[in-house]
């Protein structure tokens, strides 16, 4: 069953989880389980998709009950009004802390023509670990809070990789050796890039709202190793 974060008569939020595809697509196998399907099931009426997520990533996804307010979703999100926020770790500790990466990137194919792309970021918290790996001893992580003011084909992950700072558990745009060192000494076997919030007006009401989607054990055995979690807490109060 899917977690329901929020659902009225027009607009359904659920928390995707990690490693499931949204719907069909040239990415995935005719077998795998899809998003779209399992909310069908599980709910009464028509479901609309008004955004997307990689399959990698979880967290906030929305659906509208209608195509008239999947298009009106649609029309916030292209003009720039919704606000997105994500939790990531990545390798290093970016310097500066806080910033804008503007860096046009391409659609699906990397042979497509590009267009821009600005994310935001904020470094939340960092560790240190002493733990070798080719020519260091210890290795440097950090927490941060990613909000992409544009949408483009996997735009954090290409965004930070980038700035040579890859998010662990990326297997396209990462490092191959932090991540199976996640796999190997923290038991984190996904891509870690969270959804957490969405603030958006509904398309109906005109009503400010905003959808915030838990953290899974993997996440959770990540803060608590390093002693992240107040520091994640407190940016969140101070944010909203």
């Amino acid at each position: 069953m899917l977690e329901i974060l929020f659902q009225d008569d027009d607009i359904v939020a659920v928390n995707k989880p990690a490693n499931l595809a949204v719907h069909r697509s040239k990415f995935v196998g005719p077998d795998d389980a899809f998003l779209i399907d399992m909310l069908r099931e599980q709910i009464d009426g028509r479901v609309h998709l008004a955004h997307r997520l990689d399959r990698a990533t979880s967290g906030v996804l929305l659906i509208a009950r209608s195509p008239e307010v999947a298009a009106a979703l649609g029309e916030q999100f292209m003009g720039r009004t919704v606000r997105k926020r994500y939790i990531a770790v990545a390798r290093g500790w970016p310097e500066p802390a806080e910033g804008t990466i503007d860096y046009p990137l391409p659609g699906s194919r990397d042979t497509g023509p590009r267009r821009e792309a600005s994310t935001n970021y904020r470094q939340l918290a960092t560790t240190e670990v002493e733990i070798a790996l080719g020519r260091y001893e210890r290795q440097r992580y950090s927490l941060l809070l990613a909000e992409p003011k544009t949408g483009r084909f996997r735009q954090i992950r290409k965004h930070f990789a980038h700035i040579h700072h890859p998010l662990i558990g990326d297997s396209q745009h990462g490092r191959g050796d932090h991540n199976r060192l996640f796999k190997q000494y923290f038991s984190s076997h996904r891509l870690l890039l969270h959804a957490l919030r969405l603030d958006i007006t509904h398309p109906v009401s005109g009503q400010p709202l905003a959808i915030e989607a838990g953290l899974d054990d993997t996440w959770h055995r990540i803060l608590e190793r390093f002693q992240w979690g107040e520091a994640l807490t407190s940016a969140l109060h101070d944010d909203c």
